[in-house]
């Protein structure tokens, strides 16, 4: 039995729609999808990257939890994007900047030798995280 990638990755929002202009402006996302259940107890947005092969679904459920995104709970700890290279590391930090984007600036990795990382949230706080590692051929 195989597995051939990740088909998507899925994430809860407070608003689908708010956060899906905020990944479409300012991270280069394309909209190709949404849903909204019957009920309306749950919204989503289907979104797609021209260079990743992987989906990112936000996801708005109208009894969503209080409280704020927390990498210290149990679940998602962050989302790493992976990038070709080091000057496009810096060309990202230059696009997050021209959007307001709140980040730290490309600072060595500490868990692979050599990676450079530049980490900033979205409109809900979910820790993200732009990545070059030099050891790692890119892929589409």
């Amino acid at each position: 039995m195989s597995m051939t990638g990740i088909h998507h990755l899925g994430l809860t929002v407070t608003s689908a729609e708010r956060s899906a202009r905020w990944y479409e402006s300012v991270l280069g996302f394309e909209r190709v999808g949404a849903y909204v259940a019957p009920g309306g107890e749950r919204r989503k947005v289907f979104l797609h990257h021209p260079d990743l092969a992987v989906r990112l679904g936000l996801t708005e459920h109208r009894a969503t939890a209080d409280g704020a995104f927390d990498e210290t709970r149990v679940g998602l700890d962050h989302l790493a994007f992976g990038v070709a290279s080091e000057a496009e590391l810096h060309g990202w930090e230059a696009r997050l900047a021209g959007h307001g984007a709140v980040y730290t600036p490309a600072s060595p990795a500490n868990s692979v030798p050599g990676a450079a990382v530049v980490v900033f949230r979205d409109p809900d706080g979910i820790q993200l995280e732009l990545f070059f590692d030099p050891g790692r051929p890119a892929t589409r």
